[in-house]
Order: structure tokens, then C-alpha cells, then sequence
């Protein structure tokens, strides 16, 4: 008898190596605009984290993100619950804007909406509001727009949301990656669970035979689909100010993928070995369980339990896990950087291994 074929990202619509590929395309063009205005002379790190920007002021950059929260909207549209994607929107950019060093200050969003709804819009922003007062950010102000002939969501309910942020870091304390080493230790902070980034999927595997509302294994669907993507700020904030760090990742669309951007920036040749990952929480394994999902397709797109990489010298395990611990947040020792140029993830089961040039 054949195994059934696993489900893939590409199954449900979403191609990231495609999407880099598009990618690659845009940067080609966007470097005709950088000599444009000469109030803007330093545009380094091209496709990283955040767009920096030296506009003359002597000791700082701007640094500018915009995220949104993707196809997980459908899922507060099913449940009528709208007061947590606010709290994605939010973590999607700052948790970018930190990536180089950042400070967040301050945010605008779009809201994009089917059909008027005073309701959604207030618990919306009720989101935004708990997001920024994690973050510790202003919301300053945003754009509305009732788009009924494009946006459509369930029963009528459709909404986009999406946003800008933008901080400032010290010109001195500017984190690209070039400083990463064979030797450095990889340290993962805990995700809250599947964040904002591969939902196509998990919709497909998980609402394809069970209705939102289902207990599935013990799981409760709506509560683990909606729980809000967690805000890392105040905890890499405080690192940047007390612990010799070489790079940071936001594990995003891509999974583990996304440490390439910080790989590129190296003048070694370098890769990642992923060699102490904890065990999965039970929600992805639940995913890849229904879906029949191979490894390679499940850490090459979710976050599988770790939401934000520190790069750094082992030494500085102690300090990161004190500080880490503050903000009620785990982290653990999960791998290093060697002199191999690819992306190798260790399991139990069998090893993985990616190229460092996507993502």
C-alpha cells in the first residue's frame, strides 16, 4: 500500500522558496531609488530584518519594518474574535525592528475591511493597544479602508491588518550579523505557540476534517490558533544593553530558514547546526500528524516552538537565561555556528539539512 503523500506549504498556496525568488527581484530594482534623496546616506544590509537609515542624526539610525498578520485573520473571522490579532500585529513588526538593535517608538497601522464593523474595529485596537504597551510604543495613527470588492473573509466579516513600525538604535550597537564566528552558541526563546506565520497550512490540516471550535487530542483549535504571537522587546532590549551579541533572529516565514539573513552578512563562510532543539510543543505535532508533514517541510515553516534566535559567545548563556527569565521567558542552548555554509537541523530521528541562500 502507498504512504500518503504529506501535505506541503506549497500544498496550500504558499511557495517560499518562489516567494525569495520574487524577492530577489524587487532588491534588483530598489537600489535605483537609494542615491534619490541626499538626506539618506547609509542603506546597508539589504533585505535583513529592518530598512536602516542614516537621516544625519550623529549617534543613531532609523530603522523602519511593516508585517501584517497574514491569513490568521480568517480564523478571528470564524470565531468573531478580533482582540488578539492586534497583539500579532505589533509583535510581526517590533519583533523584526529588534533584529538590528532597534528600540521600537512608534507605529501606524492599516486596517483594510469587507464591510463597515464598529465592533471589530474596537477590539482590533483594543490588540494594537496591548501589543504597543508590550513593546512599550506610541501608536501615532493608521488608514482605514472599506474594500468590499477586494477584501473578502467569512460570512461577510473579511478584514486585512497590517502595519509600519519604526525605532532608532545606537550607530554603535548595530547588530547585522557581521560579527557572527565559527563557535558562536545559538540560544532560542521559546514561541508562544504558532504565531502569525504558516496558516495557509495549518488551516488546510487542521480545518480540513475539524470545525474551529473542536477539541482535537486535548488541543483546544481556537485557543491555540489564536493565541497571540509573543512580543520579545523588553527582554532583547535589555541584552543588547548587557550581553556581547553577534546577531538575532526573528523565526518568522521560513522557520529556521531566516538565519540565513544573518549568515549573508558574515565575511567567513558559516552555517548553523541545530544540533539541542526542545521537543516540539504538542500543537505541531498535532499538524504534522494530520498532514502526514515530513520534518524538512515542518522546520522550514513553522517555528516548531522557538520564536527568536540569539546568536553569541557560549559564555553568555548565564546572563541571557537571567534576563530571559525576567520577562517570564525560556530559552535554551540550541546549537552554534560552524564553517560549514549550510543550515543543518540535528533530530532525533534523522538530519536535515538547507541552503543558507533563501530566506
Amino acid at each position: 500500500m502507498n504512504k500518503k503523500k504529506g501535505l506541503t506549504y506549497k500544498d496550500s498556496g504558499v511557495d517560499i522558496f518562489e516567494e525569495g525568488e520574487a524577492i530577489d527581484q524587487i532588491w534588483r530594482l530598489l537600489p535605483k531609488t537609494f542615491q534619490l534623496n541626499p538626506k539618506v546616506k547609509f542603506l546597508p544590509a539589504i533585505s535583513h530584518y529592518g530598512g536602516i537609515v542614516d537621516i544625519g542624526m550623529p549617534d543613531k539610525y532609523l530603522v523602519v519594518t511593516v508585517d501584517g498578520v497574514g491569513s490568521k485573520v480568517l480564523i478571528a473571522e470564524m470565531l468573531e474574535k478580533y482582540d488578539t490579532v492586534g497583539i500579532d500585529c505589533i509583535a510581526m513588526n517590533v519583533n523584526d525592528l529588534i533584529c538590528v538593535g532597534a528600540e521600537p517608538l512608534v507605529f501606524v497601522d492599516y486596517f483594510a475591511i469587507e464591510q463597515p464593523n464598529s465592533h471589530m474595529a474596537y477590539q482590533i485596537t483594543q490588540g494594537l493597544v496591548k501589543g504597543a504597551e508590550q513593546a512599550k510604543m506610541v501608536i501615532i495613527g493608521g488608514e482605514t479602508a472599506t474594500l468590499p470588492d477586494i477584501i473578502r473573509g467569512v460570512d461577510g466579516k473579511g478584514f486585512d491588518l497590517a502595519g509600519t513600525a519604526i525605532g532608532i538604535v545606537d550607530k554603535n550597537k548595530l547588530l547585522l550579523g557581521d560579527k557572527i564566528q565559527p563557535g558562536d552558541a545559538i540560544f532560542g526563546i521559546a514561541s508562544s505557540g504558532l504565531h502569525s506565520n504558516g496558516y495557509s497550512l495549518v488551516r488546510k490540516v487542521l480545518l480540513e476534517k475539524h470545525a474551529i471550535t473542536d477539541t482535537v487530542n486535548g488541543i483546544s483549535l481556537a485557543e491555540e490558533l489564536l493565541r497571540p504571537t509573543a512580543i520579545y522587546v523588553q527582554e532583547v532590549l535589555e541584552l543588547i544593553d548587557k550581553v556581547e551579541l553577534h546577531g538575532l533572529a526573528n523565526i518568522t516565514g521560513g522557520a529556521f530558514l531566516k538565519l540565513a539573513r544573518l549568515l549573508r552578512q558574515s565575511k567567513e563562510e558559516i552555517g548553523v547546526l541545530l544540533n539541542n532543539l526542545p521537543e516540539p510543543p504538542l500543537i505541531f505535532k498535532l499538524i504534522q500528524s494530520l498532514g502526514n508533514i515530513s520534518n524538512k517541510e515542518m522546520y522550514q515553516t513553522l517555528n516548531m516552538g522557538i520564536g527568536f534566535c540569539i546568536i553569541a559567545p557560549p559564555k553568555a548563556f548565564t546572563k541571557i537565561k537571567e534576563i530571559c527569565t525576567k520577562y517570564n521567558k525560556t530559552v535554551y542552548q540550541i546549537g552554534k555556528i560552524t564553517n560549514k555554509k549550510q543550515i543543518t537541523i540535528k533530530l532525533p530521528s534523522e538530519t536535515l539539512d538547507y541552503p543558507t541562500n533563501k530566506y
